[in-house]
């Protein structure tokens, strides 16, 4: 049976929004927020908007980017493809020409 949700208030760029999130994810949800709340200052003070909307735009398209960019784990999987990739022609290699 799947745990219950818990609610929470949340204030995303001075509005209030109210969710049922899973106990276990509360920590991420928080640190998340706090990260688009601190960027939404940012934004306001080093850039010129109209309105909230504008710096929200703002803050989504870089958050949506920082997704985008490969991580330590991604960069040194692939590196450590390529080197099995290069042993494992050297094996075949080795092992053909017996």
């Amino acid at each position: 049976m799947s745990k219950p949700l818990i609610p929470i208030n949340i204030v995303v760029a001075d509005r209030s929004y109210r969710l049922k999130i899973d106990p276990d994810d509360e920590e991420v949800v928080r640190r998340t927020l706090k990260t688009i709340n601190e960027k939404i200052i940012d934004y306001k003070t080093n850039f010129a908007g109209k309105d909230m909307q504008d710096y929200v735009s703002m803050v989504l398209l870089w958050y949506a980017t920082e997704q985008q960019k490969p991580t330590p784990e991604m960069t040194s999987q692939s590196g450590s493809q390529e080197k099995l990739n290069k042993l494992e022609d050297l094996l075949n290699k080795a092992t053909s020409t017996k």
